[in-house]
C-alpha cells in the first residue's frame, strides 16, 4: 500500500532512509557520507508543498520517497535553474524488502501524483555509486539531463540529473 506518510512516521522515516543508504558508506569518501547523511537525516522535507510517501507491504513500512514540488530550492545553489517540474529526493526501500516491488511502488505514485497536477515531466537527481537505482530509473525510461547535473563537493562525484517527460505512456 502506497499512502502520505502521518506526521508521528517521521522519525521512523528518516531512520529507514539512513538503513536504506548505509551501504553507500563504504563506496564514497567520507566526507561525501557525513554530507549526504545530513542530507537524509535533515528536515527540509518539511516545508509546505513537499509530499512524504511511504509504502507499506503487510503493515510494515519498507519505503519512502520525498516529492518536491517545482520551483523549490531543494539543491541550495547547486542548480542554475529552478525546475518547472516535481522532483523526487530520498527514494529508500528498506534493505529486507528490496526486490518486492516497493521501490516501483513509490516511483509510480510519484508519477501519477505529478501527471494529476497537470506537470509535464518528473525529475530526480542520483549519483553512479547507486548503481540499482541508476538501472531501475533507466528501466522506467527516464532520461538523462547533463545540464542539471552538479558537483556538491570536490571529490569527483557528479549528482546527475534525470527526467521522465510525460509525453509519452507510464511504462
Amino acid at each position: 500500500m502506497v499512502r502520505d506518510a502521518l506526521k508521528e512516521e517521521y522519525p521512523f522515516v528518516r531512520e529507514l532512509r539512513l538503513n536504506a543508504y548505509q551501504e553507500y558508506a563504504s563506496k564514497i569518501p567520507e566526507r561525501h557520507w557525513e554530507v549526504l547523511q545530513q542530507s537524509i537525516l535533515s528536515d527540509e522535507d518539511l516545508d509546505g508543498g513537499i509530499e512524504r510517501i511511504v509504502v507499506e507491504i503487510e503493515g510494515e513500512i519498507v519505503g519512502s520517497v520525498t516529492l518536491f514540488p517545482p520551483k523549490i530550492e531543494a539543491y541550495k545553489g547547486l542548480l542554475e535553474d529552478e525546475l518547472e517540474y516535481p522532483e523526487l529526493r530520498m527514494l529508500a526501500v528498506s534493505p529486507n524488502a528490496r526486490g518486492k516491488g516497493a521501490a516501483i511502488a513509490l516511483m509510480t505514485e510519484c508519477l501519477r501524483r505529478s501527471k494529476k497536477k497537470g506537470f509535464n515531466a518528473l525529475g530526480l537527481h542520483t549519483a553512479d555509486f547507486m548503481e540499482n537505482a541508476v538501472k531501475l530509473y533507466e528501466h522506467l525510461h527516464f532520461e538523462r539531463l547533463p545540464d542539471n547535473d552538479f558537483q556538491p563537493l570536490d571529490d569527483g562525484i557528479i549528482v546527475k540529473a534525470f527526467v521522465k517527460r510525460f509525453n509519452e505512456r507510464l511504462r
